[in-house]
């Protein structure tokens, strides 16, 4: 489908054929034609088969990152780092970031902050957190709005948490609950901040998505 996907993985899938992530309700929808039609299982988006084991897994995966796929390098830094692999996680990532991948941008700002693969750095954490944001990231953008907040610039605090719930970023909208009911938030802002928010939540519904939500 060509709809937005929702804030978080727990409603998405990468597909370990082609690194490609897939919304709920399009596997939902794709295991549904193959019952009905009686097909072997594939990928809903390239239709290849699925992998049979964790070594052609990972054998695809590599595919895809020489083929400079910065969806597979950042989840090639994710496995790194879950491994304990914090270098080799960085090196993952900041060749993601290198090919504009907000979310490689993101994973760098945590890893300068916890000094992880690297030295904390504060002002490259910044960096990277500012170039999330500005590739859509919501959570990079919500971590904004606190640094901001932090530094009593409430202003520029307020305007980024307006962007993250825009983007339908829960936490955001929380924050400026509170924020205008101690007055730092004007009512027309709050209310086109809530409107927002609802509009990018309903974007990402479908019939299909929210069958596949209910069987979980």
């Amino acid at each position: 489908c060509f709809l937005p996907l929702p804030i978080g993985q727990k409603n998405s899938t990468l597909m370990e054929c082609c690194s490609t992530i897939v919304c709920g309700g399009c596997c939902h929808a794709n295991l549904n034609r193959e019952i009905e039609e009686s097909l072997f299982p594939s990928c809903p988006f390239c239709r290849h088969p699925p992998p049979e084991s964790q070594e052609e897994v990972m054998k695809n995966i590599m595919k895809r990152v020489e083929a400079n796929d910065p969806v597979a390098l950042c989840k090639m830094g994710r496995e790194r780092y879950e491994e304990g692999d914090y270098n080799g996680a960085f090196q993952y990532w900041t060749k993601a970031a290198g090919l504009g991948y907000a979310e490689a941008h993101y994973e760098l700002s945590c890893s300068y902050a916890e000094g992880e693969g690297v030295e904390i750095d504060e002002e490259k954490r910044v960096y990277h957190l500012e170039h999330a944001a500005i590739g859509g990231n919501p959570r990079a953008r919500y971590n904004l709005g606190c640094e901001e907040a932090k530094n009593r610039r409430m202003d520029r605090a307020i305007k980024h948490f307006i962007i993250a719930a825009n983007l339908g970023h829960n936490e955001s909208l929380e924050v400026l609950k509170n924020f205008y009911a101690k007055g730092h938030v004007s009512k027309d802002d709050f209310a086109a901040a809530l409107r927002g928010h609802q509009a990018a939540v309903d974007a990402t519904k479908s019939p299909q998505r929210e069958m596949a939500f209910s069987e979980k």
